[in-house]
């Protein structure tokens, strides 16, 4: 199971939110580069980079960021946030993401998701299933929708969607615990999905039980920005699980 982490920026700095609500920002960082090399120094390989102020304005805003990190570090980065459009998608790629997520656009316009699979492969594009009482979330988490979270996911791995970053919103930024029972039932449903668990990770314990349901990668925030979760105890359980 692959570990990690995740930088959030607003306004160019390293923030956290509790369940995607931008009125509960907390800056853990000016600096997002500073964070990504920590993360590398620890033996960290991947980073989940989202871009809070391109989620909230529907078009990529922080791709400078993206880059810094990209060409100063070795991380493997997937970024989302605010990807609309085939320019969106174009930059975040010329800045240096391996793989970007689409959330809203998968649900407001499956077309353009479905062309991006197609043109750039399932291994680039990875599906954004954010979830609030089990009902996906769009537009920064800032929308509602009517999809039931697992009939959603089931039909884009249907079409050849390979990874799948599930966050139960309702955890996020929470410190209680992700939802086993949530991933549970999606990895019934789908498989041989890539499911990467997202939102409420709150301890090093929780890890080894992802890893048992069947989860091929977890997303760790404000756990680590809180001292839960130590870089060290990460950096061990890399080393242990190679």
């Amino acid at each position: 199971m692959r570990i990690i982490p995740a930088i959030d920026i607003i306004e160019g700095k390293c923030v956290r939110l509790s369940k995607g609500d931008y009125n509960t920002k907390k800056i853990y960082n000016e600096d997002p580069l500073e964070v990504a090399k920590s993360f590398e120094d620890h033996g960290i390989q991947y980073l989940h980079l989202v871009d809070l102020d391109g989620a909230k304005s529907s078009h990529i805003v922080n791709h400078r960021i993206l880059e810094r990190i990209a060409s100063r570090t070795g991380l493997k980065i997937d970024f989302g946030g605010g990807l609309k459009t085939d320019k969106d998608l174009q930059i975040a790629f010329d800045c240096g993401a391996r793989q970007i997520t689409g959330g809203s656009i998968a649900v407001k316009d499956p077309e353009i998701f479905e062309g991006w699979i197609e043109k750039y492969g399932n291994e680039k594009i990875i599906l954004g299933a954010d979830a609030n009482h089990r009902k996906i979330a769009i537009s920064g988490w800032q929308e509602a929708s009517n999809l039931e979270v697992i009939p959603f996911i089931k039909e884009y791995w249907q079409k050849g969607i390979k990874y799948v970053i599930c966050t139960d919103i309702s955890k996020d930024g929470m410190l209680a615990g992700p939802s086993f029972e949530l991933y549970e039932e999606i990895l019934d449903e789908t498989k041989d999905i890539g499911l990467i668990a997202s939102g409420g990770i709150s301890e090093f314990d929780e890890l080894p039980k992802l890893k048992e349901l069947g989860c091929e990668g977890v997303i760790i925030g404000k756990a680590i920005y809180e001292n839960r979760i130590s870089l060290k105890q990460l950096e061990k359980y890399i080393l242990e699980n190679i």
